[in-house]
């Protein structure tokens, strides 16, 4: 327990997972997270004091199991190990952590999701600007990144880190930034300094600066990547070969999509339990390569033209081509993770069986060579000639290994024959050794009729002759009686006992022997890291690039044409998504959709609810995001100006832990769409303003679509979804403004919805009906028809007011509406000596008598 103590002070923030023979054990505090999260018994034990201290345990060979429990309820996990034979050694084996994980720093299949990358985030602050790193040790994948607040909260939504590190001095600008969302970890300020991340990235790979990434002048962006490196050294991972290149995220590259934009058209993750994605839909990836990869594609869609058009040429030329794409699929299918197998090699944590699958996948890489080489199209055969056949790597395992190997090198029999004069000396003593068990077996019964006779083994006595009780009066007197049991003896011969130190000898001499041949073995692969990473970053893009057509050719989808006008033009434009829920036998509606920044910059939609006026937005964005990831698109045809930025405003939600109602949301998500339109950006704003009261409401959003139709050196293309009919106004004083409606129609006072978007505003929103279809009771509907009734007669002349002083606003330019217009001249009064006023000088009996006279005024 000393020993025990001494290893916990150094991990005091972790849970100690310590090694005691064949069992992990926990102990006090440990030991109660453990047994609470992994459902395993807590029990105690003295240690020689006054008081108990819990303890809780698990078989090593169970670590598998219980360790992604821990891993995931957010613990921080210490495995000490038993760094010496307990066999060798009369004092306390030694013991030592061999290696720490956390959420963000995984290597174990059981942690990891296979479609999903683990980043490890680092964050860095520096006055306006903030460095951020992703690092994925389990595929060697190392990116950086600087910029604003919205920026790196843009990428952190974007590829999700399991775990972000980050300066402890900076707490506050952490979660005022970004939130509680993530887990977090905090380090020593000294790590976030810039000349200690500079030498741990230069000597880390080998350069004298780091130009030749790309990456020199970002100051705090190579602070938060050297902070990366710092925290995998601090827990234990010294193996980071397969760490080789340092890449830089470049916003210019990408489309805008912030971080509401992600979660409001669920590109990769639904918004509730058994949601469907656009990620779900196009993901036809065979490859767990090629399905990480096709994520950051999803959320990073490009914006430059010839880079979109690349992948465009080589999806074209995959639909065209059935027989190749079905060979190509065939043969990924069978490739397996090469990326993180090749983590696994320099980490020298690849057991036999993965090194083997390492011999497959390359065997696999001619056949896909050739496919894609033979191609017509530039795209493919460029990625074909990019692969490489790494034949020294192939033989090199081939001529290793077993043709058939055991998972565990413990198990044996893994190198093959030929390989060490030593092991084949060996395997023929291990082998002879055992046939000779057998002919003393055999003899014995010759020469005694003892007919029964065994030969077996324990770790006692070694090898044994076994006699059952009916023959015991017929044993040899040369052999000596070891054990008796109920029905037989147990007895050894000189014979025996030599042929057993040849053959036990043997085993453990083969088996150590093996062991070292295989770490070898590992250790030349890694010679091949570079290579192996080339390949299976190129087998990822034929992944994604074989699934876009493999979903183009099932859904229908056509080649969308992308260009450098301002024009958005897609005819017949379906939901990718929606389409796919549809009940049997059921068609989905398409619309079409036009946009330009000349005089249809912005189209109002009015229809009732559950007409599909939010499809329609969610759609056009969909298939202009689809168009610029370089997938065919779900329309009849697709002309589109490229954007750079798209911004939605969809769906209402509360942030109440962060204190923020239905409505802030809605207007934090506004503004930051009003504070960073282009314009090339596409809007996507649906019911504005229904958080507060109708006048708020109406007010805001008809002041929204004016600024954006005002801004003439932007102009963003937007489609505004609304329930204010009062905003169809705005299309008389506003010559890029355009109305359209959901069509529906009305039979025997049922509404049936057309979904066909049709030019013109609606009147009507059928709100009473749609509760009526969720199965209110039958007399709420009848006098919601009443109200509703009466309140239209009775506001009808108050509307005609709001709708003539909206117009009259409009006509004026102003930005945002004023009542106070209308007021009269006490109120005007009022209004000239607030603003004089200088409240900081009144005395509170003072600003009550003076609240007190405004009072009797009005």
């Amino acid at each position: 327990m000393a020993q025990y103590n001494r290893i916990k002070s150094k991990y005091n923030d972790a849970i100690l997972l310590f090694r005691v023979g064949d069992f992990y054990e926990t102990f006090g505090e440990d030991a109660v997270k453990t047994a609470d999260v992994t459902g395993i018994v807590l029990t105690k034990r003295n240690n020689g004091k006054d008081s108990e201290t819990e303890l809780a345990g698990f078989p090593h060979h169970a670590l598998d199991t219980y360790l992604p429990k821990l891993v995931k309820a957010g613990y921080r996990i210490a495995i000490c190990d038993q760094l010496e034979d307990a066999a060798a050694t009369k004092k306390i084996v030694k013991r030592g952590v061999t290696e720490l994980i956390t959420p963000g720093v995984a290597l174990n299949d059981k942690l990891l999701e296979h479609k999903s990358n683990n980043f490890l985030a680092s964050i860095h602050f520096a006055n306006a600007m903030v460095g951020v790193a992703f690092l994925d040790i389990s595929t060697g994948e190392f990116y950086l990144a600087e910029g604003n607040i919205e920026m790196v909260d843009k990428l952190l939504n974007s590829l999700q880190p399991s775990e972000i590190i980050y300066n402890r001095n900076q707490k506050k600008e952490l979660q005022a930034a970004f939130g509680n969302e993530f887990y977090t970890y905090a380090l020593e300020d000294w790590i976030f300094t810039h000349d200690f991340a500079y030498d741990k990235l230069t000597q880390h790979f080998k350069t004298n600066n780091l130009k030749g990434f790309g990456v020199e002048q970002l100051e705090q962006a190579i602070i938060s990547a050297g902070a990366c490196l710092h925290y995998l050294a601090e827990t234990e991972h010294p193996n980071l070969g397969h760490i080789c290149k340092l890449s830089r995220i470049e916003e210019e590259k990408y489309v805008w999509i912030d971080r509401f934009t992600i979660r409001n058209l669920e590109l990769i993750y639904p918004q509730h339990n058994g949601g469907v994605t656009l990620l779900d839909v196009i993901d036809k990836t065979v490859t767990p390569m090629g399905a990480r990869l096709l994520k950051r594609w999803v959320v990073l869609p490009l914006k430059q033209l010839p880079a979109i058009e690349y992948r465009l040429q080589a999806v074209k030329a995959l639909v065209d081509q059935t027989d190749k794409r079905e060979e190509l699929t065939d043969l990924l299918k069978q490739m397996g993770d090469l990326e993180r197998l090749v983590s696994k090699l320099a980490s020298a944590k690849a057991n036999p069986r993965e090194v083997k699958q390492l011999s497959y996948s390359l065997n696999l890489i001619e056949p896909i060579k050739e496919l894609c080489e033979s191609d017509k199209a530039a795209p493919l055969k460029q990625l074909g000639e990019q692969l490489l056949k790494c034949e020294a790597a192939k033989q090199l395992v081939d001529e290793s290994l077993q043709d058939e190997v055991p998972a565990l090198i413990t198990k044996g029999n893994v190198m093959a024959d030929g390989v060490n004069a030593n092991l084949d000396e060996l395997r023929d003593i291990a082998k002879n050794g055992k046939q000779r068990l057998a002919d003393i077996q055999q003899r014995e019964i010759d020469k005694t009729g003892i007919s029964s006779l065994k030969i077996g083994f324990n770790n006692v006595f070694g090898y044994y002759l076994e006699v059952t009780n009916r023959f015991k009066d017929e044993v040899p007197e040369n052999w000596v009686r070891k054990q008796t049991l109920t029905n037989s003896e147990r007895y050894i011969t000189d014979e025996l006992k030599q042929l057993e130190d040849k053959i036990l000898g043997a085993e453990e001499k083969l088996l150590a022997l093996e062991q070292e041949l295989f770490a070898k073995l590992v250790s030349q692969l890694q010679q091949f890291i570079a290579p192996l990473q080339q390949n299976a970053a190129i087998l990822a893009q034929i992944d994604c690039l074989r699934g876009f057509a493999e979903v183009s050719v099932k859904n229908n989808y056509v080649q969308p044409e992308l260009n450098e006008s301002l024009e958005i033009d897609i005819k017949d434009g379906r939901h990718p998504v929606i389409e796919k829920q549809l009940p049997l036998g059921e068609q989905y509606v398409p619309n079409s959709i036009f946009l330009n920044n000349t005089d249809q910059q912005i189209i109002i939609i009015t229809g009732p609810n559950m007409s599909g006026k939010s499809a329609i937005l969610r759609q056009t964005a969909l298939i202009v995001l689809m168009a610029q990831m370089g997938c065919f698109v779900p329309a009849e045809s697709a002309s589109i100006g490229y954007i750079d930025k798209l911004f939605t405003r969809v769906g209402a939600s509360d942030n109440l832990s962060m204190g923020e109602s239905t409505f802030m949301v809605e207007m934090l998500e506004t503004s930051s769409i009003m504070n960073n339109i282009s314009n090339r950006s596409l809007i996507l704003l649906d019911e504005i303003g229904r958080g507060t009261s109708t006048y708020d409401g109406v007010s805001i959003a008809w002041s929204i679509a004016e600024y954006l139709h005002q801004n003439e050196q932007l102009a963003p293309k937007t489609l505004f979804a609304t329930h204010y009919h009062e905003l169809n106004e705005l299309a008389k004083t506003h010559e890029r403004i355009q109305n359209f409606h959901v069509q529906t129609k009305e039979v025997n006072q049922q509404i049936i919805f057309l979904r066909q978007l049709v030019k013109g505003g609606s009147q009507h929103s059928f709100g009473i009906h749609v509760a009526k279809l969720a199965g209110m009771p039958n007399w709420v509907v009848q006098r919601a028809q009443t109200i509703l009734t009466e309140l239209e007669a009775n506001r009808q002349h108050d509307d005609e007011s709001v709708k003539s002083s909206l117009q009259a606003s409009a006509q004026t330019q102003q930005f945002q509406l004023s009542f106070f217009d209308l007021a009269d001249g006490d109120q005007k009064q009022i209004m000239e000596e607030l603003a004089k006023m200088n409240v900081n000088s009144l005395t509170p009996i003072e600003a009550l008598m003076k609240l007190n006279e405004w009072k009797d005024k009005l």
